[in-house]
This record gives C-alpha cells, structure tokens and sequence, in this order.
C-alpha cells in the first residue's frame, strides 16, 4: 500500500508544498496508530496500516526533498549523508530501548507503544511545520 500511496505524494506536494504534503502524511500515519487502541474488530486494522504506509511512504522521501531545495550542489552527498545519521540513530534506539519500556513501564502492553507512535508522528507533524521550505518565503518578523 505503502508503495501505491508513494505515486501520490508528488502531485500532493505539486498542489500545496513538500512541506503541507509531508505533515498530511504524518498526520495520517498518527491517526493509523492512534486507531489501532480503540479498534475492536481485527477486520479494521488494515485501515490503520493504510494510514501508517501513507505516513512510511513519506517518510521515506520527503524529508530529502525537502532538504535538497536548500544545500549547495557541491556538498549534497555529504549533507545528505549527515541527515540520515537523524533517521537511522533514532531507529536504532527505538529497537534497543523500546521493549525494556513496554515491558517496565507499561507492563507489556504493546498497544502502548503505538500511541507513543502516534504522538510521536503528532510531535514531527508539529515541528514540520516550523521548518522552511524553499516553495514558501521566509516570514518577516
């Protein structure tokens, strides 16, 4: 699903900006994991994954996109090697401290987890919005 969603993303981001298109994503990939908690039914989890894929989709090329608009062509390689030291170390930490936290703190309820997900697709959502991207002027203080 996930790669069908992939075909969309750059007319979404055409019609409003990498920026606008990046945090729907997000926002959908909360929303998928906020509803895996309230969901009764296992019938109704595919929903939810359609909202994590579109949210994974975006993740997986946005952020560069975004990125590319504003580093020097004669740096890209080594800039955009830096930036996924950000994605990858994250990754790294959530599988090695995740499962202590599950099981410490919420007494291994996984469920738990994927709120913790979802608020923190929330969060990037949020700070997305801070960042500037080069579709849009900065703004004048």
């Amino acid at each position: 699903m996930a790669a069908v969603v992939a075909f969309g993303i750059p007319p979404l981001a055409r019609w409003s900006s990498p920026k606008v298109a990046h945090v729907i994503c997000l926002v959908c990939g909360a929303l998928g994991l906020f509803s895996i908690y309230f969901l009764t039914d296992p019938r109704y989890l595919l929903g939810s994954m359609v909202g994590v894929g579109i949210a994974w989709a975006s993740i997986l090329s946005m952020p560069y996109a975004i990125l590319t608009g504003s580093l020097p062509p004669s740096k890209l390689g080594y800039y955009m090697g830096v930036f996924n030291f950000f994605i990858v170390i994250p990754q790294i930490v959530a599988a090695a401290v995740l499962g202590f936290i599950v099981g410490r703190f919420f007494g291994g309820e996984a469920i738990y987890a994927m709120l913790i997900g979802g608020a923190s697709l929330l969060g990037a959502a949020a700070l997305m919005l801070r960042v500037q991207d080069d579709d849009q002027p900065a703004a004048k203080s």
